[in-house]
């Protein structure tokens, strides 16, 4: 069916019976390519073949233009021409320089071809002529100079716009008076409607045209491809019909479209001249003709993205790199950005250009802040690989390591040997030589670390910097850093106060924050919070991540694990949006420690898990003892011993023990031994924890409290003395004024300490661990409190809080301590784990479930009034209405679910 071609299809019958009458015609139909000039022509055909013509077809493509007579070939065979001599004329084409030769056999197949007119009218149809060789163009030329008084029709297709060879051809051709040209245009879109509904309903096909016909630009051949491919995730038809129209076409056409897909983005003629080598106004000519075909849009670039990615699918890989190389040669040239003029770089996978270097390092810092971290590195790896100075490739190089290290630090690690290689060449600069040797810490390679700071050291440079650098490794490398490392300062002359020099201010903040970690000064958490809340996390910027984990551990270890559980939560969320798997495992780390030091023991091992999976424990490098820890004493304290002694039977680098990193692994493994009554084993790691502090310097009791926790393995050998002298040192230490290591130290001490004296130590320490949110220790509490109530022979309080220490340790999932609960109370199966009340607590009012809470706790009436600023009778009112509630008669028979209100309450 040929839609809105009507008028052509009556022209040509009007030819036809002219022809018919013995006067010859010839017909030119052109218009942009795909656009039904082959269909039209078949549909000639047919109207001549019912006339009784006789049709001499030949179809071209662009390969005929290198065979000699290729076309006359097809046009004698279809004829049926088989005379000898115009067999002969087209078998064996004469050389170039025989012209006369090359015109007698022009003469002899035109003089055949009109004879075979004399009996019975003569079709010579010629589909896409603008690729016929140019003996065969001679050929048509001349024999349609001789068809006045012949039964002949000659029709040919061409396409407008199509360049030379070609166009002497049709020059000659138009000047014809018996030639009738007939223009194609594309469909309206009342025509794409009657095209489509060929194949579609009525209303489908109206729907489907008001939706692809601007993609088509009215384009027959793209319109039904888009229609093909409607309701598919690929447009795979499409782009071949795009191909299928720029093969067809005028080579001008496929190297424009070419070009345009490469740049990707709008471009003027000049740019374009500039790329494929053409002049503007050719290539102007050019967008006009392919936007005639529905190719290009009014922009001038293409309808659809499909069309751009098919054409760079078929173009050669050599021509699209040579493309890319051109495109950010010009790019450059005219001042674009370096993320533009980077692309086309990469693409090309090549950088020999003086300015390539700054223009991909700039570019890399732009994608990095982007969080398109894998672009970056393909452009730091081109920087690195340019021509220039070695100190600007190392400083690329840098770059790349760094952010390959926040990807995978282990496929990172390939770069440490250049880059040590470029610090021992000296070709990098401070700020870079921090980064290698923090990276060779992360690996391991304290050899090469020690050497690169030495040489720093030996040097003098980097200023206050290298003394943050220093602070910074007295908290995480101890055995590395230079005994009293000082900040290097400058006095301003006429000016009293100090001018810190440093270029990197989130150093400056590690360094701060190491030293408060370090020396355990007082403001540590002030500075952290404040870091936090200044804090952005940046590709960029090498020190915010460390920033970030040393800022959070410092309010974990001062016993505010809530608010750094908080700062947790929304670190970890910013780190998986803008998928940085190394922050993203690092704050997953810290936020199962600070779980377990919440007694949240569940939540505590999926984290930790989580950690090591987002990084395996081959990436974490030595910190791989921050998740280990937590993970081996989650699971030790819910009871699953086989699952943390498999953890235990990794293997972990060994310079693990020269950081900090290592003294939660120590205390993890320690606290296993212990839950598996191996005492002595327990003891040595506990002390190697100290030896270690003890050697670096660095003896606070916020990483990991050995101290209590050698006092208990001491206890467990029976050696009282040694554990009340361990405890007391921790009460007694200056500083001590983390609310979770002093409870610990508090319950310790309780345990050597007589009855009388124990109530005290115990109901402080409880009220430390309510501070903190450290549950298991609570419970931990709660049952030594029970037994000294036992055994000063106050049974009634002493069943209420073995129920609320019991409770407790089963909220944190800690069965061990649950079991040994039950099996060392003698009154244990009276005090079993009541039934679930929390539809019933739920139903109580807030002022309710404080007052009860706190009679949960076993405070009077009056002392539930003062602390609630409420009257006796207030109290014993609201109680009322919670016995009437829970249905039950006494207080005794509250249920313990009402402890975890208990703090909020008081």
């Amino acid at each position: 069916m040929l839609v809105e071609r009507d008028t052509h299809i009556g022209r040509l019958q009007g030819l036809r019976d002219e022809a018919l009458g013995g006067r010859g015609r010839v017909a030119l139909l052109d218009g942009p390519s795909a656009c039904g000039k082959t269909e039209l022509l078949h549909a000639c055909a047919d109207l001549v073949e019912e006339a009784g013509f006789r049709c001499a077809q030949a179809v071209c493509s662009r390969t005929d233009q290198s065979i000699p007579f290729g076309v006359a070939r097809q046009l004698v065979r279809a004829a049926g021409l088989s005379s000898p001599a115009a067999l002969r004329a087209v078998a064996h084409p004469p050389a170039a320089e025989a012209e006369e030769e090359l015109a007698a056999r022009i003469d002899e197949l035109c003089v055949a071809l009109l004879e075979r007119a004399v009996d019975r009218p003569l079709l010579v149809a010629v589909d896409d002529v603008h690729h016929a060789d140019a003996a065969s163009l001679r050929l048509l030329l001349h024999l349609t100079r001789r068809l006045r008084s012949a039964r002949a029709l000659v029709v040919l297709t061409d396409s407008f716009g199509t360049t030379p060879p070609h166009q002497p051809f049709r020059a000659e051709l138009l000047r014809l008076p018996h030639l009738t040209r007939l223009r194609l245009e594309p469909l309206s879109e009342r025509g794409a409607v009657a095209l489509l509904a060929e194949r579609h309903e009525p209303l489908r096909a109206a729907r489907l045209a008001a939706e692809l016909y601007p993609a088509s630009g009215g384009n027959p051949l793209l319109l039904r491809a888009l229609a093909d491919d409607h309701g598919s995730a690929s447009a795979d038809g499409y782009g071949m019909a795009v191909l299928s129209c720029l093969h067809r076409g005028d080579p001008a056409a496929l190297a424009t479209a070419r070009a345009l897909a490469v740049l990707d983005e709008p471009a003027t003629d000049a740019a374009l001249a500039t790329l494929v080598k053409m002049s503007p106004d050719a290539v102007a000519a050019t967008r006009r003709t392919m936007a005639a075909a529905g190719l290009l849009g009014e922009e001038g670039g293409f309808r659809h993205p499909a069309a751009g990615d098919a054409v760079l699918g078929d173009t050669p890989a050599a021509d699209c790199a040579a493309l890319h190389r051109r495109a950010a040669r010009m790019l450059h040239d005219h001042g674009a950005e370096p993320a533009r003029v980077a692309r086309h770089l990469a693409a090309a996978d090549v950088a020999d250009e003086a300015w390539a270097r700054r223009v991909l390092v700039d570019a890399a810092e732009h994608e990095l802040l982007a969080d398109r971290a894998a672009t970056a590195m393909t452009y730091l790896r081109l920087a690195h690989r340019a021509p220039g100075g070695n100190a600007e490739g190392a400083a690329a190089l840098t770059k790349l390591a760094e952010a390959g290290w926040q990807q995978d630090p282990s496929a990172a690690a390939r770069h440490l040997v250049p880059l040590a290689a470029a610090e021992r060449a000296g070709h990098l600069g401070f700020r870079s030589c921090a980064t290698l040797v923090r990276q060779l810490l992360w690996h391991g390679r304290t050899a090469e670390a020690t050497g690169v700071l030495d040489r720093l050291r030996a040097a003098g440079t980097g200023g206050a910097e290298m003394a943050d650098l220093e602070q910074w490794l007295s908290w995480t490398y101890p055995p590395l850093a230079r005994p009293n490392g000082k900040r290097g300062v400058l006095r301003r002359s006429g000016i009293g106060a100090l001018l810190t020099l440093r270029s990197d201010p989130w150093l400056g903040r590690v360094g701060a924050l190491a030293d408060d970690l370090a020396r355990n000064r007082q403001g540590a958490v002030g500075r952290a919070k404040q870091t936090l809340w200044d804090l952005q996390l940046s590709r960029t910027a090498a020190w915010t991540d460390e920033a970030a984990v040393l800022a959070l551990l410092t309010l974990v270890y001062a016993g505010e694990s809530d608010t750094a559980a908080g700062w947790c939560e929304r670190l970890m969320a910013e780190a998986a949006r803008r998928a940085v798997p190394t922050w993203q495992a690092l704050l997953t780390a810290v936020r199962a420690e600070t779980a377990v030091r919440q007694g949240d023991l569940v939540a505590a091992a999926e984290h930790a898990r989580e950690a090591l999976t987002v990084l395996p424990a081959k990436a974490w490098g030595v910190a791989v003892g921050l998740p280990l820890g937590s993970l081996i004493l989650a699971t030790t304290r819910m009871g699953a011993y086989d699952e943390a002694a498999g953890y235990l039977a990794g293997s972990v680098p060994n310079a693990m023990y020269e950081s900090w990193f290592g003294l939660p692994y120590l205390h993890a493994r320690g606290s296993h031994h212990l839950a598996r009554n191996h005492a002595h084993a327990a003891l040595a790691d506990f002390l190697s924890c100290e030896d270690l502090q003890r050697a670096w310097g660095v003896d606070v009791p916020g990483p990991v409290p050995w101290r209590t926790s050698a006092a208990e393995a001491w206890l467990r050998l029976g050696n009282r003395d040694r554990a009340k002298q361990l405890a007391h040192e921790q009460l007694a230490r200056p500083g001590t004024g983390n609310p979770r290591t002093r409870g610990l130290a508090l319950r310790l001490y309780a345990a050597v300490s007589p009855p009388s004296r124990r109530l005290q130590l115990l109901t402080e320490a409880l009220e430390l661990l309510e501070h903190t949110g450290d549950r298991y220790e609570q419970a931990r509490v709660l049952a030594d409190l029970s037994r000294t109530h036992y055994a000063l022979g106050e049974h009634r309080k002493a069943r209420l809080l073995f129920r609320q220490s019991l409770h407790v340790a089963h909220a944190c999932k800690a069965t061990p301590l649950a079991q040994e609960l039950l099996l060392g109370n003698s009154e244990a199966a009276g005090a079993a784990p009541q039934a679930d009340s929390s539809a019933e607590v739920s139903e109580l009012t807030e002022s309710e479930r404080r007052v009860a809470s706190l009679a949960v706790m076993g405070y009077t009436n009056r002392e539930i009034a003062t602390r609630l600023y409420i009257t006796p009778s207030t109290v014993e009112q609201h109680l009322t209405r919670v016995y009437r509630k829970l249905h039950i008669k006494r207080r005794q028979d509250l249920p313990a679910d009402l402890w975890m209100n208990a703090t909020r309450a008081g």
